[in-house]
């Protein structure tokens, strides 16, 4: 009787160890840099002596900027106004841009007959279509909410486009085998897929409602008065650490949205998405 010699016995793969200080080794970096940036800024604002007020030394930013009593409230007062503008005209955006490539999606002559545009809206300079945009819609906040839409539009046409574009064709067969109508595929097929490109376009244009709003309010300077008009009071007074403080302001708001709008995009996508498979 012969005797079967046992099947060899394969080591399981190891599980995937957890990288240590994780969180730790995201954000030391940048801090490294932040402080080689601050140590090069108070540098560089010494060596100019009496033309220090060009470059005003970082210290003198919060001092005379963002602790000061008076100037904080300003620059507080005037952050709200630009992110209700921002949301507005980002809002809008989203409507807009979503309904656009929707359209653009149902036929090819569709896709040929409207992109141009979007793309021609992208290229055209903002800064040309201020001065009219004052004209026919007065100074202010409707025209500043339009620049907001202009700025921001492009990115969401052209990712939710993508995005409706990327179904798989499997799956598409799949519900034409079913017999599904054709919003019945958008609804629960085409957006639930086209999801996590319509969030790059978000976060993409989310960032640029606020530099529409910054130079919306910038020429617009009717009603409560937003960052860009801020700053525009702070130059022709050569207020500098003012300037400073709330172009700051402006940036960690940039910043703010960018990481709002990246943990939505979680949220709403969940882990079934893996960028890397993409």
């Amino acid at each position: 009787m012969t005797r079967i010699a046992p099947a060899p016995v394969t080591a399981l793969p190891a599980p995937p160890r957890r990288r240590r200080g994780g969180a730790l080794a995201t954000i030391w970096p940048p801090l490294v840099v932040f402080a080689v940036i601050l140590a090069a800024w108070s540098l560089a604002s010494a060596l100019l002596g009496e033309q220090s007020f060009l470059l005003p030394a970082p210290s003198r930013i919060f001092t005379e900027g963002l602790l000061d009593p008076i100037v904080l409230p300003e620059i507080v007062e005037a952050l709200g106004q630009t992110v209700l503008v921002a949301f507005i005209g980002l809002a809008i955006a989203v409507v807009i841009g979503v309904g656009w490539a929707i359209v653009m999606l149902q036929a090819k002559w569709a896709e040929r007959s409207l992109y141009p545009y979007a793309v021609i809206l992208q290229c055209i300079p903002i800064l040309a279509l201020v001065p009219l945009i004052g004209f026919w819609f007065g100074y202010g906040l409707p025209a500043r909410v339009i620049v907001c839409v202009l700025i921001s539009l492009f990115p969401l046409v052209s990712n939710t486009l993508f995005g409706l574009q990327s179904v798989d064709r499997s799956q598409r067969e799949l519900f034409q085998l079913q017999r599904a109508g054709r919003w019945t595929t958008l609804w629960k097929l085409q957006l639930p897929q086209a999801l996590p490109a319509m969030f790059v376009g978000l976060r993409t244009s989310a960032g640029l409602s606020i530099v529409g709003a910054i130079v919306g309010d910038y020429f617009f300077r009717r009603g409560t008065p937003g960052l860009g008009s801020l700053m525009s009071t702070y130059t022709s007074r050569l207020l500098a650490p003012e300037l400073y403080a709330s172009v700051v302001v402006a940036a960690l708001l940039g910043v703010a949205i960018f990481v709002a709008f990246g943990l939505l995009s979680r949220l709403a996508v969940g882990r079934w998405y893996d960028a890397t498979k993409a």
